[in-house]
């Protein structure tokens, strides 16, 4: 293999497909990037067994072939080098030869023999979306997936299409988050992504308004964004009828500015850490919100006014939900709805149903 291009390019695409290299592996090809060059592009690929990134960089291709190289030291060569063109050549002893300028490197590589199949699968359901609005959606409810593997189906966010609408669900046991958008779609199918998958599919997202196209298989999906496509197996399992959990009635509402109970909920939070956890207990009533804090390093205390519907309530709440559930709502004020001091805190929209933020609460002390 005997290929040039530029080094920018090739950074940025051994970056971002160095996502998906396994730091220690038990095939030690899954540890660098695939590199083939054919034709008139050079494809690179990284892949974990679970997810998979690859991308095409434009290149002059003078030898074709294909060879795997340690993705955490190519990436570090690459990023040094000095000029802007570079040229890889690779012999048939797999020592590959790096040459940028008057830096040149020798460093050996593996057979691509050894490097794992990333998936290929049938296609049962496409969609196309804006990447803005699907990185919205994404970071406004990835949040509140569950990294506790004991129940793998909800370490990934349901994925729903009925009727027009993309719907994006997560849920942990103590917050769930749901996010709903109008797609152009004639689909009605329901499927589950990892966390992981998401997150790295985010990072590749922009906001500009370039559509994406999301392929969906039995047991795997494709993200294309762009000239990169994040391959991944779909989480398998009965998720949560998430629409039973949403409570039906509301015995208290009030809309609130968002920013400011966002403040009020960290000062209060300032009294808790990784070792002292206690909840933020908030009395709702009378007009004003009270919110108060004890912790074995303190106490703290602070009131807001806004205008309550219904009966007064007394609740505690993690902290840390609270305020994730908030700064994900990307929206000036707030609707919170509650059903008693042990009835999940619904944050919804003031208009619409764009979005839906459920906390459970923390049961306090004084109620036994």
């Amino acid at each position: 293999m005997k290929i040039s291009c530029l080094r920018t390019d090739l950074a940025s695409a051994v970056s971002n497909v160095s996502r998906a290299v396994s730091a220690k592996a038990s095939i030690p090809a899954l540890e660098g990037v695939l590199i083939k060059a054919y034709g008139e592009s050079l494809n690179i690929s990284g892949y974990n067994l679970e997810i998979g990134i690859t991308t095409d960089v434009e290149a002059t291709i003078m030898q074709e072939g294909e060879i795997v190289l340690s993705a955490r030291l190519f990436l570090d060569i690459v990023r040094k080098l000095p000029e802007e063109i570079v040229t890889i050549e690779t012999d048939d002893r797999m020592v590959t030869y790096i040459t940028c300028g008057r830096v040149d490197y020798q460093i050996v590589g593996m057979s691509s023999v050894e490097y794992p199949d990333l998936p290929t699968f049938q296609q049962t359901d496409s969609i196309e979306i804006n990447a803005k609005l699907l990185r919205d959606m994404i970071r406004q409810t990835v949040y509140a997936v569950s990294d506790n593997n004991s129940k793998p189906i909800y370490t990934g966010s349901l994925f729903e299409i009925s009727d027009s609408v993309l719907r994006i669900v997560a849920i942990d046991g103590f917050r769930m988050a749901i996010r709903s958008e109008n797609v152009t779609s004639e689909s009605d199918t329901s499927f589950v992504v990892p966390g992981k998958t998401q997150l790295e599919v985010l990072k590749l997202l922009t906001d500009d308004d370039e559509i994406i196209r999301v392929i969906v298989g039995q047991r795997h999906i494709t993200f294309q964004i762009n000239s990169y496509r994040v391959i991944s197996r779909l989480i398998e399992g009965s998720f949560l009828d998430y629409r039973s959990t949403i409570p039906a009635t509301s015995k208290t509402e009030l809309v609130i500015n968002t920013r400011m109970m966002i403040d009020s909920v960290e000062r209060m939070s300032l009294l808790n850490s990784d070792r002292i956890q206690s909840p933020v207990r908030c009395k709702f009533g009378g007009d004003e919100i009270r919110l108060s804090c004890a912790s074995a390093v303190g106490r703290a205390s602070d009131e807001i006014n806004v205008p309550i519907v219904g009966e007064s309530v007394e609740i505690g709440f993690n902290n840390r939900y609270m305020l994730e559930a908030l700064k994900n709502t990307d929206t000036d004020e707030v609707k919170m709805v509650l059903n008693g001091p042990i009835s999940p805190i619904v944050i919804k929209p003031v208009k619409g149903d764009s979005f839906l933020s459920i906390v459970v609460p923390v049961r306090l002390a004084n109620e036994g």
